[in-house]
């Protein structure tokens, strides 16, 4: 197996320097690419990201531009958002050696294609050992190395767990697993739903009802997973409640900051984008497909494709027919 000593991650935005941080913690030597050029100028200069403000970058950490030093790394951490995976990885793939781990640090589902970001590595990466890492962390908690529990899937289990060693920490913790779709699928619609808690939250709703909602959230969230084969304990573990419970509870979570803006009736620039936004209308299409109901997921990607207001879709959770709990 190579040697996992080395570890390149290409993303350098807030995640992206985040895992950098905590992988040079772990002991590795780690190289952060990016493609902004005045970002990368800045983390040389300042030893800041300007996205982490106050936060240090380990001064262990070499920042290029370079996606070629990508070559030279035994592990490849993958941090794009969901929408433009696809991209990067085209950019990548002439720099990935046969049998590297790719690590895929996005959450989300591609617009058209509804493939999952491990899907979209196999067809784009085959000489690649895809994995997912995923779970309940903001990157300013793990870029200050505060306390952090993720779940790391992998199909081959002695590659997850080789995976784990490698990046774990003291402060970082991963957990492994072979259900690789259960992980992909707790990060990706988790996301849609903390738009949900979000809009409860700037409505001002009360305490009660944002917790009931986390609550059905995460019953629809078991019952997607289910029905796109996810392992019960995975959705109940880090990458399924555990992500859910962070994202529906902090502004800190740019879907759930979104959906607040939205409660409070602000208007939102097309230009910024979370994550939810994207997954909302694919996850309503394959909810459908497969006849899976998921009321808070269809309530927000239909506000989002303004075929409701706020509160039409309020009124509508409300009055559903009253039903046994599950």
């Amino acid at each position: 197996m190579t040697s996992f000593d080395t570890i390149s991650v290409i993303g350098a935005g807030a995640w992206g320097t985040a895992l950098a941080n905590a992988s040079a913690r772990a002991g590795r030597t780690v190289t952060l690419i990016g493609r902004d050029a005045a970002t990368l100028d800045a983390m040389k200069r300042s030893g800041e990201n300007p996205r982490l403000p106050g936060i240090k970058l380990d001064r262990t950490i070499k920042v290029t531009g370079s996606l070629a030093d990508s070559a030279k790394a035994g592990i490849l951490l993958l941090v794009t958002p969901a929408q433009s995976l696809r991209d990067a990885m085209t950019a990548l793939a002439p720099h990935v050696a046969d049998g590297t781990p790719v690590v895929i640090c996005a959450k989300g589902i591609e617009r058209g294609t509804h493939k999952f970001m491990t899907e979209i590595a196999a067809e784009i990466l085959p000489q690649a050992r895809p994995a997912i890492l995923s779970g309940p962390s903001f990157a300013s908690d793990v870029a200050r190395g505060l306390p952090t529990a993720v779940t790391l899937a992998a199909s081959e289990e002695k590659l997850a767990v080789a995976l784990t060693h490698a990046l774990g920490s003291a402060s970082l913790r991963p957990y492994h697993t072979t259900d690789v779709r259960g992980v992909e699928i707790g990060g990706a619609v988790k996301n849609v739903l903390a738009i949900a808690a979000g809009i409860a939250a700037g409505k001002q709703l009360g305490a009660s009802a944002l917790a009931a909602l986390t609550t059905r959230s995460f019953a629809e969230l078991m019952r997607f997973g289910l029905a796109c084969g996810a392992r019960n304990e995975t959705i109940a573990g880090l990458s399924g409640l555990g992500d859910l419970i962070l994202t529906c509870s902090s502004p800190q979570s740019r879907n759930f900051a979104f959906g607040m803006a939205l409660g409070r009736g602000e208007k939102f620039s097309p230009d910024v984008l979370s994550e939810g936004q994207f997954t909302a209308p694919v996850l309503l299409e394959i909810a459908s497909e497969k006849k899976i109901e998921m009321p808070v997921a269809e309530a927000v990607a239909h506000v989002l494709g303004g075929a409701i207001t706020v509160n039409e879709a309020i009124e509508m959770l409300l009055t559903r027919p009253f039903r046994a709990e599950g």
